[in-house]
């Protein structure tokens, strides 16, 4: 009994791996347990790869042979250090990759107790202090000069895909998922877009889009509603590289015209900037956007409010108008108390 009971122990310690444990997290627990998607699952992925990475580099210790043991609260730390100063990744970059690993320890110490001391170390780990960087966004006018050289030098796609990625708001990811039954253009004309943790939500097209979205469905003659709508010149779907790609032509083309309008550089995540102030900037409110944006909270959104110097400076006018002119002081003991508080200050 005595000698079953050891081997089951052994057996039980020698499935209790690294590799074991990584496997089961990013296989059942982040896509069946939590219901992450497959691109969130592949950002957690890319986390362990960069920390084997930085094991073999750095540490000397090859990928084949790392486990739990090898992510002490020094070696961690470590890694961030390195993915900061050799891989020049932002706090922002760094606090996700530590977050991923933090998330894979709260796995592993439900899983197995006895590693909970292991894990302690690791999920006491503070995240990098990070600054809220500048949203960058392109002027209306910008948009439109953009959507105009697609249109006229790009042809149906290349104008349907970036009008519509403008007019959306949408992530690139969900441009790149979308089919033929995701769209609806009958009046009012809607799109329907999966975004993280496979949430959905109807997102409205403004005619102009919904016209030149029709135009090319039209030019696609297929009727399978699970053929992908926007694909690559190989008839596979495009990804998120393809269409960084397809901006990135046509930024440069009207960068080399009107420098003064369109910024050398620009992203699809700037195309989704740009809408949100767009709208922000016609008085739409934050809910609205909100709900736009597929954010889960409006405090996210409000960060392109705090980013608009124009909205600031706005609101400043108009606090100023109701404080000022609403005032029940005449002009002249406006002046007698400004003539007051200078003396006493």
């Amino acid at each position: 009994m005595n000698a079953t009971m050891a081997f089951f122990r052994r057996w039980t310690e020698m499935t209790k791996t690294f590799s074991d444990f990584v496997m089961k997290f990013l296989t059942v627990y982040l896509p069946r347990t939590r219901g992450y998607s497959p691109n969130t699952v592949s950002a957690y992925r890319d986390s362990f790869v960069l920390y084997l990475r930085y094991m073999e580099s750095e540490c000397g210790i090859s990928p084949n042979t790392v486990e739990i043991s090898d992510f002490p609260y020094e070696n961690v730390i470590g890694f961030t250090e390195w993915l900061a100063e050799a891989r020049g990744c932002s706090a922002s970059t760094c606090n996700s990759r530590l977050a991923a690993i933090k998330s894979f320890f709260r796995y592993v110490q439900s899983q197995a107790p006895e590693l909970i001391n292991a894990a302690k170390p690791v999920l006491a780990i503070k995240a990098k202090k990070a600054s809220q960087p500048e949203i960058d966004y392109l002027s209306v006018q910008a948009v439109s000069l953009l959507l105009k050289e697609a249109l006229d030098s790009g042809g149906l796609r290349d104008a349907a895909l970036l009008t519509l990625l403008y007019d959306s708001g949408a992530r690139v990811q969900e441009i790149a998922d979308l089919t033929l039954s995701d769209i609806c253009l009958k009046k009012p004309s809607t799109i329907k877009l999966t975004g993280k943790g496979s949430k959905t939500r109807i997102v409205p097209v403004t005619p102009q889009a919904a016209d030149i979205l029709r135009k090319y469905a039209s030019s696609l003659g297929i009727v399978d509603g699970h053929t992908h709508l926007f694909n690559n010149w190989k008839k596979e779907p495009i990804g998120r590289a393809g269409i960084a790609y397809i901006l990135k032509k046509y930024v440069a083309a009207v960068h080399d015209t009107h420098p003064e309008i369109m910024p050398p550089k620009a992203t699809p995540h700037t195309l989704r900037h740009s809408k949100s102030m767009h709208l922000l900037e016609n008085g739409v409110n934050l809910i609205y956007i909100r709900d736009l944006l597929g954010h889960q909270s409006v405090v996210t959104t409000e960060r392109y409010a705090k980013s608009n110097p124009e909205m600031k400076r706005k609101a400043i006018e108009k606090s100023s108008e109701r404080i000022i002119d609403g005032s029940h002081y005449a002009p002249e003991t406006k002046a007698d108390l400004l003539n007051w508080l200078r003396k006493m200050m």
